[in-house]
This record gives C-alpha cells, sequence and structure tokens, in this order.
C-alpha cells in the first residue's frame, strides 16, 4: 500500500487510481498488487506509519550523535541496530521479529522470478495506414486489421510489444533506425504480401521456364536500373 507518489500514482482516486503503468508492470512482474492509500488518509497505513516511527526511535535517536565518515561505515551501524530491533521480544506477542518472519513471513514468501524486472516505458499510439506506428523514430508494423486503431506500446531497452485492449498483437526487436521500418510479412495485407514476394532472383527465374535467353534478357533489364521496381 504505497503513498500516491508520482512515479507510482498517475492520478489519486478515492476509489479509482490510474497507476504508472511502468509501476503496475513491475509490480505484476514480482507478483505484488498496488492498492494506493486513500488521499489524505494517514490510517490506510498505519502500519507503514508504525514503522518509521519505531525507525525513528531504535535506530535514528541511538545513532544521533554519532559522526561517520563512510557510507559503509553508517549502513554497518544501522545493521547493528536493526538485529538488536528485530530480536528483540515484542511486548504483547512475546516474540521478536526475527521469529514472526522466519515462521509466518518467510514459509509463504514466493521465490523470485528467473529473471529481473527490465525496464519498461509505455506509450500510446495510433496505427497508421500503413499498418505501421511510430515509436522513437522508428516504425513498426502491426496487424494490418488494426488501421487507425488506439494501441498501447510497452518498450524496452531491447523488445518492443504493442497491446489492444490488454492483450499483446505484435512483437519486435527493438532497432534504433532513425527513420527505418520493421514489418513482419504475416502483418501485411495479401496484396502486400504477394508484392512484397517478388524479387529479381524469382523473376529471373520465373523467366527461365520460357528459356535461358528470356531469363538472361530479364537479367540485364534489371541491372540496367538503379531498383528493380523500375525495371
Amino acid at each position: 500500500m504505497p503513498d500516491n507518489l508520482k512515479s507510482g500514482v498517475s492520478k489519486a482516486c478515492k476509489y479509482e487510481p490510474e497507476l504508472n503503468p511502468t509501476y503496475t508492470d513491475m509490480a505484476e512482474h514480482y507478483g505484488c498488487a498496488v492498492l494506493p492509500a486513500r488521499p489524505r488518509k494517514p490510517r490506510d497505513k498505519a502500519k507503514v506509519e508504525a514503522g518509521v516511527l519505531i525507525a525513528q526511535r531504535w535506530i535514528l535517536a541511538v545513532l544521533r550523535h554519532r559522526t561517520f565518515y563512510s557510507l559503509a561505515e553508517l549502513n554497518a551501524a544501522i545493521r547493528q541496530c536493526l538485529e538488536r530491533l528485530n530480536n528483540r521480544p515484542m511486548r504483547r506477542l512475546k516474540k521478536s521479529r526475527r521469529e514472526l518472519f522466519e515462521t509466518v513471513d518467510r514459509p509463504s514468501a514466493l521465490p523470485l522470478p528467473a529473471r529481473p524486472y527490465e525496464y519498461a516505458e509505455w506509450y500510446k499510439s495510433r496505427v497508421n495506414v500503413d499498418y505501421h506506428i511510430e515509436v522513437d523514430h522508428h516504425y513498426y508494423s502491426v496487424p494490418f486489421q488494426l488501421l487507425r486503431e488506439k494501441v498501447d506500446v510497452r518498450l524496452t531497452a531491447t523488445t518492443l510489444e504493442v497491446f489492444r485492449k490488454g492483450e499483446r498483437v505484435a512483437a519486435h526487436a527493438r532497432s534504433y533506425v532513425r527513420g527505418g521500418h520493421t514489418t513482419l510479412k504475416e502483418h501485411m495485407p495479401p496484396e502486400h504480401r504477394s508484392y512484397a514476394e517478388w524479387s529479381p532472383s524469382r523473376f529471373i527465374q520465373w523467366a527461365g521456364k520460357t528459356g535461358a535467353s528470356t531469363a538472361q534478357l530479364v537479367e540485364k533489364i534489371l541491372a540496367t536500373r538503379p531498383y528493380p521496381e523500375q525495371g
């Protein structure tokens, strides 16, 4: 239950808070639920507030008159205070925080995912008439059936994923070529797919069915043009 920090909650609301998509993405990766406290309702996270008070009383107050000359030295002192605090029996429960962690929390904890979370940025985009979207000055294809549709884009350092209504509809390796296009054949409409399959070698092979001389003629015609389409 976090506060309504801007990096986690895009828009605070008593009933339906709008969460930062990257923050939500990370929480889902680690199997956590994000339930922000209601605005101006500190009692929603009373345990957290109590934890801050305990840290101030048993760590900050103990170390307030000491001088430290490095971060490592400070962390070592904090660790000692924390060990004493966690091993100290609590008055009401007659058990220490360490005992409760070992008997209650640790057995219930889930293992971490095999891979750490890869930072991702989220964008909203609209599919262009050429069934591509522009992300970071590069164009990526999506299924042609989604022309003019609004989609969500998840971008990492290595991958790009496209979602529509929560369903992934496309995935590409990220490209850093400005103005370039990354297109998958299965995203093309049938007529574009057929056109893309025509190549100089296919023309020559097709001409060869008529005869070797025809194949040589087509090859020479294609060689005189800077682009095969002009032949």
